[in-house]
């Protein structure tokens, strides 16, 4: 079988690896530059490609196209592909055709990776043979040339989900659906939703479908949609820092009662504790013991400049949430603050809109360090909430000016609502720079 594959990522790379270990003629084709160790991989394998352009000639040549996730689905030439009765299809979707391994798939808009990195640690903290991928880690396809996991736990996104046809995880969860991406399609809100949904579209009665109670949007399609799998509905709601699932039951355990202590998580906040709840449930279907899940809650790390703990200097605690680019992931920021805020956001502005904030920031944030080029709107929506608003152009001198504010007992937290690039090269930049100068004003204090 002749496979092209488009994309030269470490999802196309995973998915060219993969089609040449079970024998498939592959060429892999990128419209941009190859990375040197993608490179060296193909060359190692004996796996043409190209770069900095698409033959389309060569590429039609294939029986078969799996499709990196950046690409849109409706370029003209794979609408040409498929008219000839061929598919178009996912590393997502090839991936998933060669292992008889339980798969657990997680999507959303927000909060996929933290919780697909704590279910993957609360199945290795459980003695599982697990493997994390998809889009986060190595990708799926990679991970299974060697087959030797019997569980993959796999962040999805949309636009992976998009090229499914056969792709069914024997537990999915859904986090949450709010807008984004919607320029992939056609600026309607209803698309979007149905792409998430493709995850659940080829679960049996046997599969689990974990879904989140109160969002809106999950609601409504399941109201008026029927779906296979069997279903737990969990509550964004959280009244103390105890997750409890009483009378629930499945396969493997039977019937079960659980409550687990988030106190010493490094996870905080309601949306922290409904991700830990969605990996609770997965790890216990899979037969993850109660005692081998809190160890895990206990000792979970997240990715760096997601809610991160930098430090606390005399009294002040210092957090690095540099990933918050939108509006959506600082709400949850400011909601699980328990401390007095001293705030630092901004940077390139996509068109936010912060009212949606607005309550926290009266109620949480005693004073706003705007960095970023341009502050005007920023400045404009708060400058009549808060009284202590102040501009900076480094992270060096947001941290200096923060510092003014902050006293014992208070939390100064980066969560800027916007992209870096005005200032910085990417959020990772801008989080590693913030930490720089905390790290440094605490060697001036020591």
């Amino acid at each position: 079988m002749k496979i092209a594959i488009l994309g030269g990522g470490e999802s196309g790379t995973g998915a060219a690896l993969l089609a040449k270990h079970l024998g498939h003629e592959v060429f892999l084709s990128d419209g941009g530059s190859l990375k040197e160790n993608y490179k060296a991989e193909l060359l190692d394998k004996g796996i043409p490609y190209e770069e900095g352009k698409h033959t389309w000639t060569s590429i039609f040549e294939a029986d078969e196209i799996i499709k990196s996730p950046g690409i849109p689905d409706d370029l003209p030439p794979l609408l040409d592909f498929r008219r000839q009765g061929k598919q178009v299809i996912s590393e997502i979707e090839f991936a998933g055709r060669h292992t008889a391994a339980t798969i657990i798939g997680i999507t959303g808009s927000n909060g996929k990776t933290t919780t697909t990195r704590l279910t993957y640690h609360l199945l290795k903290t459980g003695g599982l043979n697990a493997a994390i991928g998809g889009n986060v880690g190595l990708s799926f396809a990679r991970n299974i040339i060697e087959n030797k996991y019997d569980h993959y736990v796999l962040e999805l996104s949309s636009f992976q989900l998009d090229g499914i046809v056969t792709f069914r995880p024997h537990i999915a969860i859904l986090l949450n659906i709010t807008p984004d991406h919607l320029d992939r399609y056609e600026y309607k809100m209803e698309n979007y939703v149905r792409s998430k949904f493709r995850i659940a579209m080829n679960q049996q009665p046997e599969d689990l479908l974990i879904t989140n109670a109160d969002d809106r949007e999950i609601q409504d399609y399941l109201n008026v949609n029927q779906l296979a799998p069997r279903r737990i509905e969990i509550s964004t709601h959280f009244s103390d820092k105890k997750i409890r699932w009483v009378g629930g039951s499945n396969p493997l355990i039977g019937r079960w009662e659980g409550t687990f202590d988030m106190t010493n998580s490094r996870l905080k906040g309601p949306h922290n504790f409904f991700n830990a709840s969605c990996a609770i449930h997965a790890a216990k279907a899979v037969g993850v013991s109660d005692e081998a899940i809190q160890e895990g809650l206990n000792t979970f790390v997240n990715d760096p400049h997601r809610l991160e703990f930098v430090a606390e200097i005399n009294g002040v605690e210092y957090i690095n949430d540099s990933k918050a680019t939108n509006v959506d992931s600082v709400f949850y920021a400011l909601q699980a603050m328990e401390k007095p805020v001293v705030w630092i956001a901004g940077g390139t502005d996509k068109g936010n809109d912060y009212s949606p904030i607005e309550d926290l920031v009266r109620q949480k944030v005693k004073a706003l360090i705007c960095l970023g080029v341009d502050n005007e709107k920023l400045m404009g929506v708060f400058s009549p909430i808060l009284k202590n608003i102040e501009e900076a152009r480094s992270a060096k001198e947001a941290v200096e000016r923060a510092t003014i504010y902050a006293k014992s007992g208070d939390v100064m937290l980066l969560s800027p609502a916007c992209a870096s690039f005005d200032l910085f090269k990417n959020y990772m930049d801008r989080g590693d720079q913030f930490k720089a100068a905390v790290f440094e004003m605490m060697n001036v204090k020591c």
